[in-house]
């Protein structure tokens, strides 16, 4: 078994999870087991599906044509049985992405498709679709010295008062290779994600392994009419809708039961950390200026005095 650490939970799996980081101190305990096993082709009396997927209760199930079937139970497990003829190296890449994403949900956790780095001692997020530049912008910001906290996938809890803690994820960075060339990041460069994908593993400068409280989300969009470049602050039912559209599997979270959950920790987090836009140009050209502001509005909202 490999032991892992991700989203602030411990791993044990059967399977190699590449880009994920061990957990320190070794094999332990684990909150999260991964193995193979023989899934089911349907659940009895699912409550909700899908074209893909099933759920019942605690049980969910989803097929990934032609890479394998999970099976998650009670936020605790996932089995998976591969497709015949499937890639081996393609069965963890959906158990890091979809698949821990929908066990996160299991758990009750808010899941964000967003990258994150500490500011501050405080985490930024920068939530967006694939292809947004969520990444992008945490691997410009890790160049200047502020430590990774997660990529592409984030979980956040919300105390009792209403304060958001983010759980690292503890995984590298994957970048496309136009963005590792503009970044200047070869070095850095790890293995390739999928066999048929310019898609490469990426070691930051730092990575960040502690919880942390939620200094601030920014929802990533591109500057083109009627939007301008720039950081603004939408009002407290936009950004409630803002942060269920950035939910990872937002379709889930209804089926999930999650709906009043989410507004109530989009509510929470838009009166204390704040939840706002930033419209910028997708031109690696212009990403100077948005760091620049970045830097500036933290210091507007008093995050920190001075950016690394």
């Amino acid at each position: 078994m490999y032991s892992y650490a991700l989203s602030g939970l411990t791993v044990a799996s059967e399977v190699v999870l590449p880009g994920a980081s061990p957990a320190s101190g070794g094999p332990q305990q684990a909150d999260v087991s991964i193995r193979r096993a023989p899934v089911p082709d349907a659940l009895t009396n699912p409550t909700a599906r899908g074209p893909t997927w099933q759920m019942a209760a605690r049980h969910f199930l989803i097929h990934v044509p032609g890479v394998a079937r999970f099976y998650l139970y009670d936020g605790r497990s996932i089995a998976f049985e591969a497709a015949a003829g499937a890639d081996p190296d393609d069965v963890p890449i959906f158990i890091l992405g979809t698949v821990f994403g929908i066990l996160l949900h299991q758990r009750g956790q808010i899941v964000l498709h967003a990258s994150a780095v500490e500011v501050g001692g405080k985490a930024i997020l920068f939530c967006g679709t694939s292809g947004a530049g969520k990444s992008t912008l945490a691997a410009a910001l890790a160049q200047r010295g502020l430590p990774l906290v997660t990529d592409d996938l984030c979980a956040l809890s919300l105390g009792s008062d209403g304060a958001a803690t983010v759980h690292p994820d503890g995984r590298r960075l994957r970048l496309w290779s136009q963005t590792i060339d503009e970044l200047a990041l070869g070095s850095r460069r790890g293995g390739r994600m999928r066999a048929r994908l310019e898609k490469y593993y990426v070691e930051p400068d730092g990575v960040r392994e502690q919880a942390l409280p939620l200094g601030a989300i920014y929802a990533l969009r591109e500057a083109r009419p009627p939007h301008h470049p720039g950081i603004t602050a939408p009002n407290v039912v936009d950004a409630a809708l803002t942060l269920r559209r950035h939910a990872y599997r937002p379709r889930l979270i209804n089926r999930m039961g999650q709906d009043a959950a989410y507004f109530h920790a989009a509510t929470a987090i838009a009166n204390g950390a704040g939840i706002f836009h930033l419209t910028r140009s997708l031109n690696f050209k212009a990403l100077p200026i948005v760091l620049a502001q970045l830097e500036q509005h933290w210091r507007d909202i008093g995050l920190c005095r001075r950016a690394a």
